[in-house]
């Protein structure tokens, strides 16, 4: 066993539930943000199916505003491994000029959710991996490893199958479909050993580098376009070194200023915060409970 043993058997784990989730389905896909959390899990997946090429294609949902280090990211990512890429965003949003600053909960709820139900009615897509883990938010512990949603998507907490020595429920009826979450029992800690472990190639956003960024209520938002920046009402920029814990659309997602270049200065500053991952979320501030009976992942 290796020195992170431990770790081995979180990853033999998720390696079992991505093979069995593929043999169960008729058309599997894994979300892939760019962050930590799907980054690992296609890892896993390349593990789990090598040699053989990945056998269900990396689905992004392009809210129109990412981080273009994360689109970089995404598509090199996609091509060095071999990796079908599909890609959607919602066109009627994007119409409207949606943005997450203006919009709130509208943008959320459209270019989020909506987006990622058309994506898989579109492709008729019945088992659905994602790297969500228990740990991340007080709703994602509502979550089993394997979550049935119904034929609108939509989830109940309520109707939870139980999962009893990794025992999972494959079963659905037409039109319903399947969330899966191999990083359940998934720690921060334990997802950061991981990628320090099996020198995992990650985002540059993770890492320390001097950015553009503007102060909003006490957060530093890095300036991804200066165009829209603008629109938006930011002030003008000041260079800071900077790096982010979690990433998402980048008008609402904080950067905390940082000295850490390399995934070792990640883990230390990481584990001597007093902060949650996901303070940097400022678009956190709705209901996910809600927003994921809807549909959002």
């Amino acid at each position: 066993m290796s020195e992170f043993g431990y770790l081995d058997a979180l990853e033999s784990e998720a390696i079992q539930i991505l093979r069995e989730g593929v043999a169960e389905a008729e058309h599997p896909v894994l979300l892939f943000s760019g962050g930590k959390d799907s980054t690992v899990l296609a890892q896993l997946a390349l593990r789990a199916f090598y040699p053989s090429v990945p056998p269900l294609p990396l689905l992004h949902v392009d809210s129109t505003w990412e981080f273009r280090e994360v689109i970089e990211f995404r598509n090199r990512f996609a091509f060095e491994n071999g990796f079908e890429l599909v890609l959607h965003h919602n066109e009627d949003g994007r119409q409207q000029g949606l943005n997450p600053i203006d919009h709130g909960d509208l943008y959320t709820s459209t270019m989020r959710t909506d987006a990622l139900k058309q994506a898989l009615d579109f492709a008729g897509y019945d088992v659905i991996f994602g790297g969500a883990r228990r740990d991340e938010e007080a709703t994602r512990a509502k979550e089993r490893v394997v979550s049935l949603r119904n034929a609108a998507h939509g989830w109940d907490p309520k109707n939870q199958r139980p999962e009893i020595w990794s025992n999972f429920n494959w079963r659905k009826k037409s039109g319903e479909t399947l969330r899966v979450y191999p990083l359940s029992n998934w720690t921060e800690f334990d997802l950061w050993a991981y990628i320090l472990s099996r020198r995992v190639s990650l985002c540059p956003l993770y890492f320390a580098s001097m950015r553009s960024v503007v102060d909003q209520n006490g957060k530093l938002i890095v300036i991804d376009d200066d165009e829209r920046a603008a629109a938006l009402g930011f002030g003008p920029p000041q260079i800071e070194k900077v790096r982010f814990r979690s990433l998402g659309c980048w008008p609402v997602t904080a950067a905390l200023r940082s000295e850490a270049q390399d995934i070792g200065g990640v883990v230390r500053e990481t584990f001597s915060s007093s902060l949650s991952e996901r303070s940097g979320r400022v678009s956190d501030a709705g209901s996910l409970e809600r927003q994921k009976r809807e549909g959002y992942f």
